[in-house]
């Protein structure tokens, strides 16, 4: 099945430059609100600087994913929709038409944004907008991109532990792609199982040892919980593995930060798995569920971060990872990269390696998560450009699985756990 159309819209390169009867020796931050129609307000800081010490930053400060229905109601009204920059100076700024306090607005930059036909133009963007605007008496740049960003959308037909179907979701079409297997195991032998033992097929428990100790302490650890991602032959081709335990912080009830439980998201090695990624969770003090994902580059001494934020665990969010001004290298399934021989900046990768690699660059996928209680059929989105082969996009719907189940595996260890997460002495 073909990926959805998406747009994306980028707004970059913001900067500011005072008139030269406001001379600055150095530059000043402003905040910048961006609005569009429908979603929600972005915040962003941007500097403003004399002429003589102008410097333009190669950064995108916002952006915003239209899907299919986003962009149909947007066509449907039968005008442009317009994008705002609210520039907003700080206390005693005297650029403008005088001097402001914090967090009034100094101007504002509309952009109108055309979007008939372009989700159907392949890999081609367009800018709407690239160079300098007068607001006021000063001067703002900006850089207004949009392009077309398919992107394939996943669907759990229930909640991970209830070992669901994954659909392929293509606007009223939707087929069987993957299936998603809950289970118990050792965490720590993750790399001794074998890709044939959990065979949709298998019934075998060897490789789901439960861990040994006395029940008091197994009372107050969630641990051992295995995620596999089948194709429709049955084949295992992703994994998340529960490496390390949750468990609560000295005092509390509660997985802190200090001390996360952590997940290893794994991709098959011929007859084994090694690892792709892994994912860390625990609860905030504020009651937020706070995560963190890294990928695992082979050859590389250190994990590459690419998210780290919070979920509210009463309302739920979706998790995102969206690399907006970095390009990371990550071999595809079929091909191999060599991040020791990487120098500098991950943008240069160097003489050696294959130049076949994935780079993880703009929107690379999302989820949803829902809040603490409520029934969860996470979605999942993962851009076009970071899937080659069913293996890609069944790792994500692995992580997908991970950080849902992560939800439950934080919750105050004074509740109980819904049956399918618990072995048969545990909460």
């Amino acid at each position: 099945m073909d990926p959805c159309p998406f747009l994306r819209i980028t707004i970059a390169d913001l900067a500011v430059m005072v008139p030269a009867n406001r001379s600055l020796t150095s530059s000043v931050s402003l905040d910048c609100n961006i609005k569009l129609k429908g979603f929600p307000t972005q915040v962003s800081t941007i500097n403003a600087f004399s002429k003589q010490y102008l410097v333009l930053e190669n950064k995108i400060h916002a952006s915003f994913n239209l899907n299919k229905t986003d962009i149909e109601k947007t066509n449907a009204r039968g005008k442009t929709c317009c994008l705002k920059i609210e520039i907003c100076a700080p206390k005693s700024m005297g650029i403008g038409c005088g001097y402001y306090t914090g967090g009034r607005i100094l101007g504002s930059v509309f952009v109108e944004l055309d979007l008939k036909g372009l989700e159907s133009k392949g890999n081609r963007g367009v800018v709407i907008k690239n160079g300098w605007v007068l607001v006021g008496v000063a001067k703002v740049h900006l850089n207004v991109k949009v392009e077309p960003d398919p992107r394939f959308v996943f669907q759990f037909d229930g909640e991970p532990e209830c070992s669901p179907q994954v659909f392929q979701v293509n606007g009223n079409v939707k087929q069987p792609v993957f299936t998603c297997k809950f289970s118990f195991k050792n965490a720590g032998d993750w790399n001794s199982i074998s890709r044939s033992s959990l065979s949709e097929g298998s019934t075998s428990k060897s490789c789901f040892n439960c861990w040994t100790a006395d029940n008091e302490t197994r009372r107050k650890e969630r641990k051992g919980w295995l995620v596999t991602i089948h194709d429709l032959s049955g084949s295992p081709i992703a994994a998340a593995s529960m490496v390390t335990p949750f468990v609560p912080s000295q005092g509390s009830n509660r997985v802190s930060r200090s001390n996360p439980g952590a997940w290893l998201i794994l991709r098959p090695d011929q007859d084994t798995w090694k690892p792709w990624g892994r994912l860390q969770a625990w609860l905030e003090i504020s009651g937020k569920l706070g995560y963190r994902f890294e990928i695992i580059p082979d050859g590389a001494n250190d994990v590459i971060t690419l998210v780290n934020s919070t979920i509210s665990t009463k309302n739920g969010g979706k998790f995102s990872i969206d690399i907006s001004n970095v390009a990371i290298p990550m071999a595809s399934a079929h091909s191999s990269f060599d991040f020791s021989s990487v120098s500098g900046s991950w943008l240069d990768f160097g003489s050696s390696g294959s130049w076949g690699q994935i780079l993880y660059r703009g929107f690379v996928m999302s989820s949803t998560v829902k809040g603490d209680g409520k029934c969860s059929k996470p979605e999942v989105v993962v851009g076009a450009q970071h899937v080659s082969c069913s293996e890609d996009a069944a790792a994500f719907v692995a992580l997908a699985a991970a950080m849902d189940l992560s939800m439950d595996a934080c919750r105050s260890f004074c509740q109980t756990l819904r049956k399918e997460l618990r072995q048969s002495d545990q909460v």
